[in-house]
């Protein structure tokens, strides 16, 4: 028998571990994860359909379906938020409210033990409840925090970690594209990612804050506090701040109150931060660079989501998710601890890839095995097997895996942030950079294990909303 009638003769969920392996293979060979994910997935489309109905015939039917996939799931509504919440992380740059940001925490909590660091912290989760970007959020206070702490003595290590780390916070605080991936891969109401994400994105800023000052207690000279501000003087910073909260008011209060569906409010919000950014007097060049900037990250995002649709497709006829789903609810061990280990395979398969294709990649895959873990779709908290309802859990997961690949973006070798920070500051290389956010570890770990023991953080305020 020729190894094409071999071929020919595989049922469709080996064909799909084989083409898997081969896109990880693509993968780990240095291709780029939409190109490695929709040639796989082309290879996966033919191969099934092939086995089915001939290879000319089987052929032809990948070709269309290949064609059509990308334009009618890209066109999704929901997708356009993306490059709003983009736009809006920029245009805030350019409008001044960045450094405005800063200037008020350092005011206000720059007295604390490394309280350049916290101040850090605090203000890019600020920024985040406005930027969409991590990647954006890094490279911003890359430009701002770090000159002001290496000014004051701070090791540049520490430095440039605390500010890859911070980054990462624009992942889960709304607005978050990465939220936005999740619920549409999901089928999930994207309102209710949105505020799911805005406690534990304030939980996970708390922690790292209380590491930066455990750090600056514990080691002498590590990160000096900056005092000599008056009441007055941290009042009058708040004004230039409070541009933020307006619009992050004006999202919550556009989802919450029904005003409007999440990309109006997205929209809204760009439109608000324009006006902010034109009467702080920006430049038709800074307009036009921040344009420019969102769309590249824009493109870069679909492109990837194009690729993996491909291979998202192929799955579906090759039934994987089924067959994986079927597999992790007949392991004889606990659901909590499979969730463990699945997370753990998060954590390592996140030193390899980037986020988005990670989540992209995987979760048609995962997501049906951790919902069928809890106890399916129809499930109620009380018989479930995680302590939450069915449509409670496809939430409480995606927040939790949404930190793992915040997690993700600051693990070697492959930590996007780290390269990005190391890459606005000359002064600092990537591995300064990596050896800085070492302690951040921790400080992940710590918040992934608080939301998975206590989902109530995470459910609390979309239940309030009547989300869940």
């Amino acid at each position: 028998m020729s190894i094409f009638e071999t071929m020919g003769q595989m049922d469709s969920v080996s064909i799909g571990l084989w083409v898997t392996a081969c896109m990880l293979v693509f993968v780990v060979i240095g291709v780029r994860v939409a190109f490695a994910a929709a040639l796989a997935g082309f290879i996966g489309l033919v191969w099934v359909f092939s086995a089915k109905m001939g290879f000319e015939r089987g052929f032809m039917v990948a070709v269309k379906m290949a064609g059509t996939i990308p334009h009618s799931k890209v066109s999704s509504l929901a997708l356009s938020l993306i490059p709003t919440f983009i736009l809006i992380g920029y245009l805030a740059y350019h409008a001044g409210l960045t450094k405005a940001l800063f200037e008020a925490a350092k005011r206000w909590v720059g007295w604390l033990p490394g309280g350049m660091g916290v101040a850090t912290v605090f203000s890019a989760a600020g920024f985040a409840a406005v930027s969409g970007a991590s990647v954006a959020t890094s490279a911003v206070f890359a430009r701002i925090a770090i000159p002001e702490m290496l000014q004051l003595g701070y090791d540049k290590r520490f430095a440039a970690g605390v500010v890859a780390a911070s980054g990462t916070l624009a992942s889960l605080i709304p607005p978050s594209a990465i939220l936005v991936i999740y619920a549409i891969i999901v089928e999930q109401d994207v309102g209710a990612l949105l505020m799911a994400g805005f406690i534990p994105g304030a939980v996970s800023a708390l922690i790292y804050a209380a590491l930066v000052v455990f750090l600056a207690m514990t080691r002498k000279n590590f990160g000096p506090p900056v005092r000599g501000f008056s009441w007055s003087q941290r009042f009058q910073s708040l004004p230039g701040a409070m541009p933020i909260f307006f619009v992050v008011g004006i999202i919550v209060v556009c989802i919450y109150g029904g005003i409007g569906t999440p990309t109006e409010a997205g929209s809204l919000g760009a439109f608000v931060i324009l006006c902010m950014a034109l009467y702080k007097g920006m430049k038709m060049h800074e307009l036009k660079g921040a344009l420019i900037e969102t769309a590249k990250l824009t493109v870069m995002i679909f492109t990837i989501i194009w690729g993996v649709l491909l291979y998202v497709r192929f799955l579906g006829f090759a039934d994987l998710p089924s067959a994986f789903s079927d597999w992790i609810t007949g392991l004889d061990q606990s659901p909590m601890m499979t969730l463990v280990f699945i997370l753990l395979a998060y954590a390592v398969l996140g030193m390899f890839m980037d986020a988005i294709g990670m989540l992209l990649l995987t979760l048609p895959v995962v997501y049906p095995a951790v919902i069928a873990l809890n106890g399916g779709e129809a499930v109620t908290a009380a018989d479930s097997a995680f302590g939450v309802s069915g449509l409670g859990c496809s939430i409480w997961f995606g927040i939790i895996v949404v930190k793992m690949a915040e997690f993700c973006l600051i693990t070697p070798p492959i930590g996007l942030n780290c390269f990005v920070v190391a890459g606005v500051r000359p002064e600092c290389t990537v591995q300064d950079v990596f050896r800085g956010v070492m302690p951040f570890f921790i400080a992940d770990a710590i918040t992934i294990a608080t939301l998975v023991m206590l989902p109530g953080i995470v459910l609390w305020l979309p239940a309030q909303m009547g989300f869940v």
